[in-house]
């Protein structure tokens, strides 16, 4: 079984997880694998991927890290994708340049629905040893 990316921090209705990462592009890119890893799991074999081109433009990081999470919530909803992968092209304070990968929904059994990344208790924050963050979602 591979090593989970996250920690689930306890949280009375909603989940949590704590992601530890070298840098801040694998910060991101490891939380986001982590939501999408609670909410489903591969069936056998693997679909066609699709990439999904995102860029975005906030006022500062724990923003730019809701806003990231939230918008591939809805690009998964609209579009019926779950993402695998993600590439970081550029990552700033307040900017985000990525390729988002995913397949097509029916590939995937359904674990949860998170419905948003919330600001509750959010941490994004650089320590001695790389990045931390702290995030719970609304299910």
């Amino acid at each position: 079984m591979p090593m989970k990316n996250y920690e689930l921090i306890e949280h009375t209705a909603d989940v949590g997880i704590r992601v530890r990462a070298k840098d801040l592009k694998e910060l991101f890119i490891k939380t986001a694998l982590s939501m999408f890893d609670i909410i489903a799991e591969p069936k056998a074999g693997v679909g066609v991927s699709k990439e999904i081109e995102i860029k975005l433009k906030t006022d500062d990081l724990k923003e730019l890290f809701v806003t990231w999470l939230n918008e591939l919530l809805s690009l998964s909803a609209t579009r019926e994708l779950i993402f695998s992968g993600f590439q970081i092209k550029k990552i700033t304070k307040n900017n985000l340049d990525a390729i988002a990968a995913g397949q097509d929904i029916n590939n995937y059994r359904m674990n949860a629905e998170i419905k948003a990344a919330t600001y509750h208790q959010l941490k994004v924050e650089e320590t001695k040893s790389g990045w931390l963050a702290e995030v719970i979602f609304d299910v």
